[in-house]
């Protein structure tokens, strides 16, 4: 959940770059790529088999790897929206923001539930 809330957070940056840019000739619109990197490296992983996590160097790993993916700047060059060279389509840009505060809040009420439930299994109360 960590590393989708920081995608989420750089590609909120990335969305408000592209909309201020709108305009600018040759200005090439740029993506955060992470959801695919996430499910490449899942879909590697063959089913059934148990994965220690590390939060240390020193730990010894068990099982398969579960190393996070870190979100990737993509930008594209190969197209171009206006006559100036320009690839930036506000409309596409502005649903993806939407898209992406949705994410970002689904991300943080799932934190924010798994440290309720982490409190009242300690707490042993409501």
């Amino acid at each position: 959940m960590e590393g989708a809330v920081n995608a989420a957070e750089m590609r909120q940056t990335v969305l408000a770059n592209n909309i201020a840019n709108a305009e600018t000739p040759g200005y090439k619109r740029s993506e955060v790529l992470f959801e695919q990197l996430l499910e490449e490296q899942m879909g590697q992983q063959s089913p059934g088999k148990l994965a220690g996590k590390r939060t240390n160097a020193r730990h010894i790993p068990i099982g398969v790897g579960t190393s996070m993916p870190t979100a990737q700047l993509s930008t594209d060059q190969l197209t171009k929206m206006n006559n100036n060279e320009n690839n930036v389509d506000i409309d596409r840009e502005m649903s993806l923001l939407a898209k992406n505060q949705l994410s970002y809040n689904f991300y943080i009420q799932q934190i924010s539930h798994d440290a309720k439930m982490m409190r009242i299994g300690i707490e042993g109360r409501l």
